[in-house]
């Protein structure tokens, strides 16, 4: 699926949309360039999934778990790891469970391998609001 929004709500509304398909332990890969998106594509999500409150980029702290509707939901920012070859092998395994719903930014860091795949989004700036989001 291929839409371009026009403001950040409609980004996040293309994202509930995929919420509202996911279910537990199915993980979400999602691109851009810096400023394309990604986190208020992840926002969006999130709130459809039930999440109150913020849901800012976990740039430096690497992961979030978000308490949403009957599930938790886990968000990942890789921008900052060069290589996931220094890390905790199981640094990922402790976000992406099966009893969560993971959203993984910067998801091509050497050394990341996701199972349970159910999309890819790649977001691109189109200048101003302008976005386009695709979700395969």
């Amino acid at each position: 699926m291929h839409t371009e929004t026009e403001s950040a709500e409609q980004t996040e509304d293309v994202a509930a949309e995929l919420a509202a398909r996911l279910g537990r332990g199915d993980v979400v890969l999602v691109s851009g360039d810096l400023g394309s998106g990604k986190t208020t594509f992840v926002r969006g999500a999130a709130r459809a999934l039930g999440v109150e409150g913020a849901v800012t980029s976990p740039t430096f702290t690497i992961g979030q778990v978000y308490a949403g509707r009957g599930l938790e939901v886990a968000h990942l920012d890789l921008y900052r790891l060069p290589t996931l070859g220094a890390e905790d092998p199981a640094l990922l395994e402790d976000y992406l469970t099966s009893d969560r719903i993971g959203f993984v930014e910067w998801p091509g860091t050497p050394g990341a391998a996701f199972e349970r795949v159910a999309a890819r989004v790649r977001l691109e700036h189109l200048g101003g609001d302008r976005r386009r989001v695709e979700v395969e």
